[in-house]
């Protein structure tokens, strides 16, 4: 028997909703039946729609606390409530730690850990008042759980959200479940920058076991499960959405060394 996940009954916020994983978060949640209400500094320059059902874009710099708890008064001013916020907002350009400036350091920061603690705090403030509670979801990724070189402040901050959404699951339960994505490497229109052109992207996904990169509609079926209720008991946990990780580069270069001597054994 096939489940469908039904979200029809749910206002969603989904900071940083209108491009890459952001958009392919809501788009999955939209076709699941939320209402979604997706913010940014800046609305999309596509529209994020699905079956003629588009999202509600409001205008807000998630580093900024005041602006943040205005965003959420007036979602619940429109809807009358919001039964879930996914801290998708973030990102880092490629800097090495010993040539960034402080100041390119605090803004990675503010951005990646401090945004994600405003919205929550503000989020918590409006769920923790209503008998059905509410669901945060953080958006973390590998960069947190491995070394992260070009990225190192990125890497810090997602390590930071990872151990805030455990200690924010023990604080506000049982009303408010709090949990996160850890997310790999992600194909998005921004993927061939990152990576070079189309050969690198499809080079990078064959380091993956799944063989691909992921979709940004794969994060947002994680999001959707984790908003539905068969994740109803499932809090402070870390939902790993990366094709199965990234082997270690010792196991590379020992299956080229073994292959090498192989072929040297096989020479007439």
């Amino acid at each position: 028997m096939a489940l469908e996940i039904d979200l029809s009954d749910r206002v969603v916020l989904v900071t940083g909703g209108v491009r890459g994983v952001g958009a392919g978060i809501s788009r999955v949640l939209l076709a699941a039946g939320a209402t979604v209400v997706a913010c940014a500094r800046r609305p999309a320059e596509t529209p994020v729609e699905v079956g003629g059902r588009a999202i509600d874009f409001l205008p807000c710099d998630v580093r900024d606390a005041e602006a943040v708890r205005a965003m959420i008064e007036e979602v619940v001013r429109r809807y009358g409530r919001l039964d879930a916020a996914v801290n998708n907002a973030g990102g880092s350009p490629y800097v090495l730690a010993a040539d960034a400036s402080p100041k390119f350091h605090t803004k990675i920061i503010e951005l990646n850990l401090l945004a994600a603690l405003h919205v929550a705090q503000a989020a918590h403030a409006v769920m923790s008042e209503r008998e059905t509670g509410g669901s945060i979801i953080n958006i973390s990724s590998l960069s947190g759980h491995r070394p992260s070189p070009g990225t190192a402040a990125y890497g810090a901050a997602k390590a930071g959200v990872d151990a805030l959404t455990v200690s924010l699951a023990a604080e506000w339960a049982p009303r408010v479940r709090v949990n996160s994505l850890v997310v790999g490497a992600v194909e998005t229109e921004l993927a061939e920058l990152h990576y070079g052109d189309a050969d690198g992207v499809a080079a990078v996904g064959q380091t993956i076991p799944m063989g691909r990169m992921a979709r940004p509609d794969d994060v947002g079926n994680g999001v959707a499960f984790l908003l539905s209720p068969l994740a109803g008991y499932i809090s402070g946990a870390t939902l790993q959405i990366h094709g199965g990780g990234e082997p270690p580069a010792f196991l590379s270069a020992a299956n080229a060394a073994h292959s090498t001597d192989a072929a040297k054994t096989a020479q007439p």
